[in-house]
């Protein structure tokens, strides 16, 4: 993420109020940008269609179908998304640009042949649908795990506008010409999806070829022993399925679920409400982008350099002095904006769903997923730190407690009845917090220590 916090300090150099709208505005943009667009455009697609081909149970088959693929296509690439990133970090800093799009070719090439492989499988055993659905599932499946891999490099492209630009023709373009597909049904749909994501994948695959050299085409160098850090592939696959499994618990149970297509099922009750809370992280993600990728960035390179120039001790615990405090403070004001948002959304909920045309029966579990998202941008704050100090077993082991947690009380939050959905979700993501701020705590409190001896 560090060629985003570049431009935002350069931004935020400015010291006028509207540089530091600017930065925010930046930031939430950049942060949320392309999940809110993503969610937008299916949504748009969705009520589109169903004035277009009047197809309701099609339109539901392919609203799920596309939650699925975004679902299983992140659980698959969790593993080697950290894996690839320190990969292409440790390259970049080793001034060895000249691997990175040849390593960047076989991470695409692996990635999808154990999606084709994967997904041949699942619809083998588990689907029975037309040639059509499957052929377009299997495409989608594959070019949305290419996609989180090239997405890897856009937070170190100094191209933003660019990139903003280039999601909203993708997702423009996925609209335009998935309702008019429509009419055929869900492999037309589908056919939309494909479209649009392909020309993200192919267009951000363009930017990094133009970013980076590369004298030889193919290698796999990121699957030698030495690089590979499994805790950090251990770390994304955790994180992604725990982010996940509250939802497959819902779709997988019998009375909270109804099945739509093949094995894929749906949770009426449970989907739209956590599905929309999502859209509120964009304050609370603008403001975590800013404190952590500025000013805690900033904080960290002063504590470090002055450790390798030899600086005095009085000086080294100044900059670490410092580099807690922003710590403090960027969790502090992410807990305060996400605390105003909470309570204008708790405030107008009601009134929010009504709008919308959604039963005001959802209005509790509509609260409850807003304040469990909202802590859950906290848990990205304190993940991020750590990955900082490169505190990787404390990042697995926060990932795996949330992971466990979330499965854990989700399961008896649906045993408990529907006064109690959304509660287990809730619960895990304020624990993994509190588990998350002490192994933090502890890091700080022996952080020279730690670091002299690693020298």
């Amino acid at each position: 993420m560090a060629g985003i916090g570049f431009e935002i300090r350069k931004i935020l150099k400015r010291k006028s109020f509207l540089s530091l709208i600017q930065a925010y505005g930046y930031a939430g943009i950049i942060s949320s940008g392309p999940w809110v667009l993503s969610i937008l455009s299916v949504l748009l697609i969705g009520i589109l269609a169903q004035v277009v081909s009047d197809k309701d149970h099609a339109v539901m088959q392919f609203l799920v179908a596309v939650t699925y693929l975004m679902a299983a296509s992140l659980i698959l690439t969790g593993a080697i998304q950290l894996l690839f990133t320190r990969f292409v970090a440790d390259q970049i800093y080793a001034d060895r640009e000249d691997r990175v799009i040849p390593n960047l070719h076989g991470a695409i090439l692996m990635t999808s042949l154990v999606a084709a492989g994967l997904g041949i499988l699942v619809l083998t055993l588990a689907f029975d649908e037309s040639f059509a659905i499957e052929l377009t599932l299997f495409l989608n499946f594959i070019v949305l795990c290419d996609l989180w891999i090239v997405m890897i490099f856009l937070s170190s492209m100094k191209v933003y506008n660019q990139i903003l630009l280039l999601f909203f023709l993708g997702y423009g373009l996925a609209v335009l010409t998935a309702v008019p597909l429509s009419v055929y049904g869900v492999p037309g749909m589908l056919t939309g999806m494909l479209i649009g994501h392909s020309f993200l994948l192919f267009s951000f695959f363009y930017l990094v070829l133009r970013s980076y050299p590369g004298e030889s085409f193919l290698r796999f160098d990121f699957l030698k022993r030495k690089n590979v850090v499994l805790r950090l592939a251990a770390t994304g696959f955790f994180f992604n399925f725990a982010v996940w499994i509250d939802k497959l618990q819902f779709w997988y149970t019998d009375h909270t679920s109804s099945p739509v297509m093949g094995p894929m099922r749906a949770s009426v009750i449970y989907d739209l409400p956590i599905f929309l809370a999502y859209l509120s992280i964009i304050p609370g993600m603008a403001v975590f982008l800013v404190r952590m990728e500025a000013d805690f960035a900033e904080k960290y390179h002063q504590f470090y350099d002055a450790i390798r120039s030899g600086d005095t001790l009085q000086h080294i615990r100044l900059f670490k002095g410092q580099m807690v405090y922003t710590v403090r403070q960027g969790i502090y004001e992410v807990l305060k904006v996400q605390g105003i948002t909470v309570a204008i959304l708790l405030l107008w909920g009601q009134d929010l769903l009504a709008l919308m045309g959604i039963s005001t029966l959802y209005t509790p579990l509509f609260a409850i997923d807003v304040v469990a998202v909202s802590m859950q941008v906290l848990l990205l704050s304190i993940l991020n730190v750590l990955f900082y100090l490169d505190s990787r077993n404390s990042a697995l082991g926060i990932c795996i407690f949330y992971w466990a947690l979330n499965g854990l009380l989700t399961g008896i939050s649906i045993k408990m009845g529907a006064s109690f959905y959304g509660y287990g979700f809730a619960l895990a993501n304020t624990l993994s917090i509190i588990a998350g701020l002490y192994l933090l705590n502890r890091k700080f409190n022996r952080l020279e220590f730690e670091t002299f001896m690693l020298r």
